[in-house]
């Protein structure tokens, strides 16, 4: 397998459009043509990390963090960074960054978090806009079934729990086409009246190139009218954060030792106690002061996430309890998930790479330390 089939695969679990605009996410070192030796996946890239590869027969690491942020105007090994890129480049090893794709994703970093909690009923806390279109075109009577169920084929009309939604209008479509035309139906020069049917099908962002390829492919006309447009709708199936519910409450100390023990970490800060019971729960892995709002609003009893400042504290003002559970330890299990999802995708995995593995990184790369 080449290297730009494994990122087709992993932009199914998180589209790259996805990511945030600040954020440098995709391929960032290597040859998308490269064959595939084996996989190595981590949440930071490390001169370690690399040496690893390196042993481990690896020639493409997925990182959840991408090693190149801001630009690079110099390779001199003087930083970590360059080191690193250096390093990955002299033994042809490949980097991959998920990053905020991966944090947007209904399937992400939020969710192994509300899943090692055992959090039921979950919702994204900031769903993300603009990431929803929607797609009008007309169709002979005699074609829209065709069209519509290649549509559908291609994740078109899917809306929330539900598919092969879309919304038909039956109607007269009038053309005439000059000397260069050459029409399916009717004759050139000649003004044509058809019956038609308008369908109209909403679609996720990312699916627009496969969605149009599949309307030319089936539409029978040589001019195929059709119109795109991105609606307001937010996306309860992507974006920022989740929150959902415990299966039985907690008091909020008792919560936090529970909280402790499963996120293995050494330290919790955490706002003053509320004297609530926790049920409702808001997550966002990594540094999510910008989301204490959204938690508040949601009704979430306890907001965790991780790098909040002095001052985010005063902003739970007594209606919702804050843990920072630490940057590494909120985004640790981003590893399990990406090498699951890996090893579920490609169920043919030992042919398609010759040494036939995805490694999950042995490297404990928080660079925080606890006394």
């Amino acid at each position: 397998m080449k290297i730009k089939e494994i990122i087709s695969i992993l932009e199914e679990l998180s589209p790259l459009s996805y990511s945030e605009e600040f954020d440098n996410t995709g391929l960032l070192v290597g040859d998308s043509d490269q064959e595939v030796n084996g996989i190595l996946v981590t949440l930071d890239t490390l001169e370690s990390v690399v040496d690893e590869a390196i042993a481990t027969d690896c020639n493409l690491i997925v990182s959840f963090h991408p090693i190149i942020f801001s630009g690079l105007k110099k390779l001199t090994g003087r930083s970590y960074v360059e080191r690193v890129v250096m390093k990955a480049i002299k033994h042809n090893i490949a980097i991959f960054s998920m990053h905020t794709a991966l944090d947007n994703s209904w399937e992400g970093v939020n969710a192994m978090i509300c899943e090692k909690l055992g959090l039921q009923d979950r919702k994204i806390l900031i769903p993300k806009k603009e990431t929803i279109q929607k797609l009008v075109t007309y169709v002979p009577l005699s074609k829209a079934d065709e069209v519509r169920n290649a549509l559908f084929d291609k994740g078109a009309g899917t809306i929330g729990n539900y598919s092969h939604c879309s919304f038909n209008l039956k109607g007269e479509g009038s053309f005439r086409g000059n000397e260069e035309s050459n029409p399916v139906i009717g004759k050139k020069g000649e003004t044509r009246f058809e019956d038609e049917i308008q369908i109209g099908v909403t679609f996720h962002r990312h699916l627009q190139n496969d969605i149009l390829e599949a309307l030319f492919e089936t539409h029978p006309y040589e001019e195929v009218a059709y119109e795109i447009s991105t609606l307001e709708n937010s996306n309860q199936k992507m974006g920022m954060g989740m929150i959902g519910k415990l299966a039985t409450p907690k008091s909020e100390e008792s919560f936090l030792k529970f909280l402790k023990k499963t996120m293995n970490t050494d330290c919790i800060r955490h706002s003053s106690f509320c004297n609530r019971t926790i049920e409702k729960v808001a997550v966002l892995g990594g540094s999510g002061s910008f989301a204490i709002p959204a938690a508040i609003s949601a009704g979430a009893n306890i907001f965790i996430t991780a790098d909040l400042k002095y001052h985010d504290f005063f902003k739970s003002e007594d209606r919702i309890l804050l843990a920072d559970i630490g940057h590494y330890e909120s985004e640790q299990y981003t590893k399990d998930l990406i090498v699951s999802f890996l090893n579920k995708k490609i169920s043919n995995f030992a042919p398609a790479l010759p040494t036939g593995k995805v490694v999950m990184s042995k490297i404990n790369t928080n660079p925080i330390s606890y006394y």
